[in-house]
């Protein structure tokens, strides 16, 4: 084999293929035979050589590229004929075809790339900065920025120098109103999706474009809580979903329609037991539940003529000392009943009465909590939903348009969530995210399925929570986290590594046990709705 050093080349063929031995070598036994101090040498003097191949393959490749030598191989294109003959991908071989067209302009940078006074990318850096200018200044700029570059300046010294240039050259021009050299023609954005369905985003923004979106993530992508451990680039990232996410949900898309504005008209079931008429309704309803005699009729009106939809919600603050006040009574008519049978105490179900009291006493805290629950679910089932007490009164007492039908709140497995659902759990959020501690208001959240519809989980209020973007998306998806909704429509959250966040009015120890809840959480909170 012939080398460099004792004889040119013959022709391309022999160059090649020494020049594809000569890289053998370098791999191996070369890497292997080096000592870690040469090895940064070695590099250097490789990207010399990765220089001067990228100045000698744009060469050839306009040449071959201008003789449209691909046309015999069947390719409409230079490009074309890369990807399928080169086996390069699109991304690539396009980058190949524009360091050649830039140097076929750039003839100064094209000779410096050849003697490795700079490298390839920053020849298509410095190409992109001077490509405005007329072809005169652009020489002129060209070679100031290559005799800059061998005395040892930096990229960014470099680019301060063009910058300089072009401010001066613009300077000079007479004032014709609209510049046709601004880079708007050359806005492009390009997404490009993996065989996974990832994403790759790439494109020229103009300086409008740049500062909108640069405000955009700024606001969007702040820390949303300590345990946000994203890093800059991945919040940005995230900041972009959500922008697009919102801009859904505005339903300010061209293709989808507006929708009519909606008042939520919030009711206390408090206030409508206090109502003049609703003890009667109360102990009629009562007398219905318990098999006597009775019907109730709502007042019926016609519907509000305006373009708002007008929505009653009932709503009930879930106390639960009214539950320990109703365990206390079943207490006592145990002990009562106790007393009232015949043989007292021998009897072994009876003496389990007498000392109902003092084994509830006995019971640990998360089990005297679970009764809670359980108490309180059933009289929340007593009152609520269409037909109950809830509805009873707010049709009997209210006037249209708040004494219409009531809408279902549990419609078990549902493909998507209906609006009367996400409108319910909303209101109970009060607004913004679920997640202990966050404030996230609710046009930046989802609607997320406590128990998973894939296990199950049902499309009720009870199942559904409202989380932001980051703590439904990452932390629940991605990490592990799970959200428990409980009773009194608090929530605590638990990570995999046994972190526990609790929140707001929320002491510890109330919730489940800090090793995690089970699938699906407890016994979720009923809350009366009408």
């Amino acid at each position: 084999m012939c080398t460099l050093d004792e004889r040119d080349p013959a022709s391309i063929a022999e160059a090649l293929r020494a020049a594809g031995a000569l890289m053998d070598y370098l791999r191996d036994p070369g890497a292997a035979s080096l000592d870690a101090a040469a090895l940064g040498g070695v590099l250097e003097s490789m990207g010399a050589i990765s220089a001067k191949f990228a100045a000698a393959r744009s060469a050839i490749l306009a040449r071959f590229d201008a003789e449209r030598a691909h046309d015999a191989d069947g390719y409409g294109s230079a490009k074309a004929w890369l990807v399928a003959k080169g086996r390069v991908t699109g991304k690539a071989a396009g980058a190949q075809v524009r360091l050649m067209r830039q140097l076929s302009v750039h003839p100064v940078l094209a000779a410096a790339l050849a003697a490795n006074a700079i490298s390839e990318s920053w020849a298509g850096q410095l190409a992109d900065w001077t490509a405005k200018l007329p072809e005169d200044w652009r020489q002129s700029v060209d070679q100031i920025l290559v005799n800059a570059a061998a005395e040892g300046a930096e990229l960014l010294d470099l680019g301060v120098i063009a910058q300089a240039a072009f401010e001066k050259w613009r300077s000079q021009r007479p004032d014709t109103g609209d510049d046709p050299d601004d880079g708007f023609d050359d806005r492009f954005l390009k997404l490009g999706t993996t065989i996974d369905g990832a994403g790759r985003l790439s494109g020229n923004l103009t300086p409008e474009c740049a500062a909108a979106l640069a405000a955009v993530l700024e606001a969007l992508g702040k820390k949303a809580g300590p345990e946000d451990d994203r890093t800059e680039a991945q919040r940005s990232h995230d900041a972009l979903q959500l922008a697009c996410q919102l801009l859904v949900r505005a339903r300010m898309l061209p293709d989808r329609a507006g929708a009519d504005t909606r008042v939520e008209v919030i009711v206390a079931l408090s206030q409508l037991r206090e109502m003049p008429g609703g003890t009667a309704i109360e102990q009629a309803w009562l007398a219905a539940v318990a098999g006597e005699p009775g019907y109730l009729a709502g007042t019926n009106a016609e519907t509000a003529a305006c373009d708002a939809l007008i929505s009653p919600v009932v709503v009930g603050h879930p106390d639960l000392s009214l539950a320990d006040q109703m365990i206390e009574v079943l207490l006592d008519f145990l002990e009562a009943a106790v007393g009232s049978l015949p043989g007292g105490s021998q009897d072994p179900a009876t003496a389990w009465g007498s000392t109902a009291r003092e084994r509830s006493k006995a019971l640990p805290p998360q089990a005297w909590q679970a009764l809670r629950y359980a108490i309180a679910k059933l009289a929340v089932d007593l009152v609520s939903g269409p037909g109950q007490l809830a509805s009873i009164l707010r049709q009997g007492l209210l006037e249209a348009p708040y004494s219409g039908k009531s809408v279902v709140l549990d419609i078990g497995y549902s493909d998507d969530i209906p609006s009367a659902v996400r409108r319910a759990v909303k209101i109970r959020a009060g607004g913004h995210c679920e997640w202990p501690g966050c404030q996230r208001p609710a046009s930046y959240c989802d609607v997320h399925h406590l128990r998973h519809k894939s296990h199950g989980g049902e499309t009720s209020l009870w199942n559904c929570v409202l989380l932001c973007q980051f703590h439904h998306d990452v932390c629940i998806h991605r990490r592990g986290w799970r959200l428990v909704l409980h009773p009194d429509a608090t929530t605590s959250a638990y990570g995999p590594n046994g972190q526990v966040i609790h929140g707001p009015g929320r002491p510890d120890g109330q919730g489940p046990p800090s090793t995690g809840p089970p699938e699906g959480g407890p016994d979720p909170p009923r809350i009366p709705a009408g």
